[in-house]
């Protein structure tokens, strides 16, 4: 049974409104760029997050949208510009002045911006020192491919449900395991918005997608199991057997014919998605 779903006509981004998540998108892209070269042993979290901070208000001009958001019942608001999640967090982990990075270190930093009321939101995973196990490399690599073969499934007419399925079939493949409790989202000017995008299902099934549909597919690959553990401060989440995580994620806009990478990084082969 094909069980879909029409998306809500407000998912439908303008031609102003895609302009405009261009640029975000851009800006996003750019802060990872721009923080590579900062990332070696000894640094701290903290101090990576500074620097962003920084590089994101005066340089861009632009505002850090994980600053101050997401206060609810019993967890405070997030207090930092970027996630900053090492080996076996899964993700948003806290910017921290109490552990240096080392060598061998896998660490994702995850960053939106906001510029002109919309979102740009991407992550990716760095090697501390540039060389960490085999395990982990490939662990990378595989995240990484994971959410390239989700992207590959998406045009207008396409399923939320293919995304799902293309990540999980080949992450399982691997004998990796997909998250289940996290995953994409909707995106515009507002942060996370319909539709939710899991990184597992079957194909042909959730929401149709439709040209001018903006949203993330950020899949996380754990070494070990799926199931994860929220940590204390409610925000930090990790992998339930501390094994290894990693995990990516690029903003995209749904075309008649595919997609347009609107986080595109200047060092990524993109040229299946053209």
């Amino acid at each position: 049974m094909n069980t879909t779903s029409q998306a809500p006509r407000r998912l439908i981004k303008t031609a102003d409104e895609i302009a405009k998540m261009r640029v975000a998108g851009r800006l996003a892209a750019e802060v990872l760029d721009m923080i590579k070269p900062h990332i070696k042993a000894g640094v701290t979290t903290l101090e990576l997050d500074s620097i962003c901070h920084d590089y994101i208000v005066n340089k861009q001009d632009a505002i850090p949208a994980c600053l101050g958001y997401g206060a609810a019942p019993g967890r405070p608001a997030f207090q930092h510009v970027i996630c900053t999640s090492v080996n076996h967090v899964v993700c948003h982990g806290i910017p921290t002045d109490t552990k240096k990075l080392k060598n061998g270190d896998i660490l994702n930093i995850d960053v939106t911006v906001i510029k002109d009321g919309y979102h740009g939101d991407t992550n990716m995973m760095y090697v501390v020192g540039g060389e960490t196990s085999i395990l982990a490399n490939r662990l990378c690599n595989v995240a990484q491919e994971a959410m390239y073969r989700g992207m590959a499934t998406v045009k207008d007419g396409s399923y939320l449900g293919d995304i799902g399925h293309a990540i999980q079939q080949y992450v399982e493949s691997e004998r990796f395991s997909v998250v289940r409790e996290y995953c994409g989202h909707g995106i515009g000017n507002v942060f996370h918005d319909e539709p939710q995008v899991l990184h597992y299902g079957q194909k042909g099934t959730g929401m149709r997608l439709e040209a001018g549909m903006t949203f993330t597919i950020e899949p996380m690959v754990n070494a070990g199991v799926w199931q994860t553990k929220l940590l204390g401060d409610k925000w930090t989440v990790v992998t339930k057997d501390h094994k290894l995580s990693a995990q990516y994620e690029h903003t995209l806009l749904v075309t008649n014919t595919g997609i347009e990478v609107l986080t595109a990084r200047p060092e990524e082969d993109l040229s299946r998605f053209m």
